[in-house]
């Protein structure tokens, strides 16, 4: 080596921080020893290290071959408690708030971007609409309406004897029983209001370590992670590393209070507006001018509550601690007082008023349906001018990836409160069919549920051809794959059985590529025959049942029993919900199998909808910079690798994003079975797109991905090498690691798909090489001559 030329020399113990992925992990397992000690962190999420680890920096003599591994834990913030599994009854609201960060990827584009972030929130505000309606659906409607004007109905329920019509007590008025029962959804919004409070405090409240703010004022403001074009454009940070994308505290309090109020406001008008309606009729004129008063002051409010959801969005560029304290303090307050003020009104003597039929529900039902509708067809058509912009063959769906899960959480949002309803009006009505034989007790439900129920056979009908279609295609893909899988192995005297069970696990793991397009499908045919519902029941007024009960008879049974069948199967889907939840959060298995939906629909910020479930990420990312930075900062020279699995993966990669440039300079990344790409990418192109992960490799000192064919979760970044920047994808890893039985592998090697990446030889050569790259160079001192 000549005089002068850099040789590698360490800058002390390096550091490997471990990120696991979903379905939980123990530091035990992740670091490989059943003694583990945390270092830093809390009950959620904390760093921990083996025992004889937690002193490393005073002995770094014994880690010159080896880094220190570190493991951060943060299953706790996804799951713990069965109760936890009520979660799952806010899936609608965790869906829309994916469509907002599905928006596609376009420069200059402001207006149509902003038009984007705009008509998601409206359309999570109509579910937290629909979810307060199909409350008061059920306590004020069935409950307090229908069964308690019904002595037929209070007749076995004691528990209803104090507000029967047959009682003729104070509380037997049908106003007075509405006011009552309206605590009911009032509480609901309450409560939801109260975890969103709560879990924002305990998850989304770690402020990130970088403080530098970008551009103040309105410019700043919702989706201003697209450059601005004139005189004053400006290059920006890419979204994921801005100071103020995990930190969203005025969105979310303004969000929270916007829809507190529209709950509110929900229960305010189904309660004054029965009591309004009937004082119209009758001859008491300060009646009549006082509900027309509520009634405009309850427009005005609702004018008010779109306007907050409308005038702005998520600003990135700076910490946006802030808050709107007029929107925040003063709407839910006015809304509660209208709700106050309405209940009040509803309870003044009108001994001439009878409770018959049912509320007005159906029409209320059906223009939420309507709104929603137009409001996925426009997002629609704002996505697919977006995409037109920017277009990239590998975004899911063609850009209309958010407008499709937009359209899939209303569809959960009408099952979910309609299977409500149905089983509670099944519940009032004893043995009659509500709506149908004309012998139940009630009326039952509006007209409109039950023909969304009615549907939900058909739909599985439809469903049944791609099914088909998809399990041909897929066992065909494994046919072809047998030779491929053979000539990978190179093996002289191959096993036909292990090579179709190799096979077939290739061509299932190659199913989460055609995901994107069962789930158009399933949009599509849901907006369609969402749209058939809601006509059918606005032009014959009744159940289908009753509808097509003239028609021919396989005509009118076939309506009859998809009436049937959709009822059970919309009241199944609900109880579902709760013990799939709760057993995915107690049985590790189960918590695997859904887990990667969960946690990517959990991983996004609460940006349209502030009732969906916590942002565990807002938690997790802070943490894992702040981290990296403390490491690095405390000894120059310092090296450090993030290791990310899977889900753990992205956090990693969010992290990174955020660390100041002389930080990252000194990281280096390493990924496995990652989703980056395969799921994010396709998904979320404005933030993992291309360009994206084009970004994060630039910035990134080094990184490397390693990814199996048979992983049916991580794979390839598909990052090309350029410049000083070798590839990022290592070529993929066998799995099996051998073929059959051999002098070192006398038992069979097992498929191991998605897990167990540390085992494969390859991720400790990686791992060392990456280290390697990221040695600090000092030049060499030149030595005299011993003469």
């Amino acid at each position: 080596m000549s005089p002068g030329t850099p040789v590698p020399q360490s800058g002390g113990p390096a550091l490997e921080l471990l990120v696991h992925g979903v379905g939980g992990a123990t530091p035990q397992d992740m670091l490989g020893d059943p003694r583990t000690v945390r270092i830093t962190g809390d009950e959620k999420a904390a760093v921990f290290r083996r025992t004889e680890d937690a002193e490393a920096e005073l002995h770094p003599e014994r880690y010159q071959d080896r880094p220190i591994p570190e493991a951060y834990c943060w299953s706790n913030l996804t799951s713990g408690n069965g109760a936890r599994a009520l979660w799952l009854l806010l899936l609608p609201f965790m869906v829309v708030n994916l469509a907002h960060w599905m928006r596609p990827r376009a420069k200059g584009r402001s207006g149509t971007t902003r038009l984007y972030g705009v008509l998601v929130r409206l359309v999570a505000l109509s579910l937290t609409v629909l979810l307060t309606a199909a409350a008061c659906e059920v306590a004020l409607d069935l409950v307090a309406w229908q069964c308690a004007g019904s002595p037929a109905c209070t007749r076995d329920r004691s528990w209803l004897g104090f507000m029967s019509s047959a009682q003729h007590g104070w509380w037997s008025q049908p106003g007075r029983r509405l006011s009552l029962a309206a605590v009911v959804p009032a509480a609901l919004v309450g409560l939801l209001w109260y975890l969103s409070n709560r879990t924002w405090s305990a998850y989304e409240s770690q402020r990130p370590p970088t403080g530098a703010d970008g551009p103040e004022g309105d410019g700043a403001t919702e989706d201003d992670e697209e450059e601005t074009e004139g005189p004053k454009k400006q290059t920006v940070r890419p979204a994921l590393g801005r100071p103020g994308f995990w930190y969203g505290r005025r969105l979310v309090a303004r969000l929270r209070a916007a829809h507190t109020a529209a709950g509110f406001l929900t229960v305010a008008a189904a309660v004054a507006g029965a009591a309004a309606r009937h004082d119209r009729g009758a001859t008491s004129a300060p009646l009549e001018i006082c509900g027309r008063l509520l009634e405009a002051s309850l427009l005005a409010g609702g004018s008010a509550v779109v306007w907050v959801v409308y005038r702005r969005g998520r600003s990135e560029q700076r910490i946006d601690a802030r808050l709107d304290r007029a929107a925040v303090r003063c709407l839910p307050g006015a809304a509660l007082a209208l709700l106050g003020l309405s209940m009040l009104y509803a309870c003044w003597s009108r001994p001439d008023w009878v409770s018959t039929a049912t509320l007005p529900g159906d029409v209320t039902f059906r223009v939420i349906a309507l709104a929603q509708g137009a409001l996925v067809v426009a997002l629609a058509v704002a996505a697919c001018l977006l995409h037109r912009r920017a277009p990239h063959v590998r975004t899911a769906l063609a850009g209309l990836g958010g407008p499709a899960v937009a359209m899939l959480a209303c569809a959960l949002g009408g099952v979910m409160t309609g299977g409500v309803a149905q089983r509670v009006a099944d519940w009032l009505d004893g043995p009659g069919t509500p709506g149908m034989d004309g012998e139940g007790s009630i009326p039952g439900p509006p007209v409109l549920l039950s023909w969304q129920a009615s549907v939900i056979p058909v739909l599985l009908i439809v469903l049944l051809g791609p099914a088909v279609v998809l399990a041909v295609r897929t066992w065909l893909a494994a046919r072809r794959l047998a030779e491929p899988v053979e000539a990978d192995y190179a093996e002289g005297r191959p096993d036909s059985v292990r090579t179709r069970r190799i096979a077939g696990t290739r061509a299932r793991a190659a199913l989460t590529d055609v995901a994107p397009w069962i789930v158009g499908i399933v949009s599509g045919a849901t907006l369609v025959l969402g749209a058939g519902a809601v006509a059918g029941a606005w032009a014959s007024g009744e159940v289908p049942g009753e509808a097509f009960g003239d028609s021919h008879d396989f005509v009118a049974s076939a309506a009859e029993t998809a009436q049937g069948i959709g009822s059970w199967l919309i009241g199944l889907g609900f109880i579902l919900f709760v013990t799939w939840g709760r057993r995915a959060y107690r049985d590790a298995s189960a918590r695997r199998t859904i887990g990667i939906l969960w946690d990517v629909g959990t991983f996004w910020p609460r940006a349209a909808h502030p009732f969906a479930p916590p942002c565990y990420a807002e938690r997790a990312v802070p943490d894992l910079t702040w981290r990296m930075c403390t490491w690095t900062a405390e000894t120059p020279g310092r090296r450090l690798v993030i290791s990310g699995h899977s889900q753990g993966s992205v956090l990693a990669a969010a992290a990174v994003w955020q660390l100041p440039a002389a930080t990252r300079r000194r990281v280096a990344l390493l990924t496995y079975g990652s989703p980056l790409e395969r799921l994010y990418g396709r998904w979320f192109p404005g933030y993992f797109g291309p360009v994206a992960l084009s970004e994060l490799r630039s910035e990134v000192h080094c990184w490397r991905n390693l990814w199996r064919r048979t992983d049916p979760i991580g794979g390839p970044v598909l990052i090309p090498a350029e410049g000083d920047h070798p590839e990022v994808d290592r070529d993929a890893l066998k799995d099996p690691v051998v073929y059959g039985r051999s002098g070192r592998h006398p038992l069979p090697e097992p498929i191991l798909g998605h897990s167990d990446y540390q085992a494969d030889p390859a991720f400790a050569t990686e791992r060392r090489e990456l280290l390697d790259r990221l040695s600090p160079a000092v030049p060499r001192q030149v030595r005299g001559s011993s003469g």
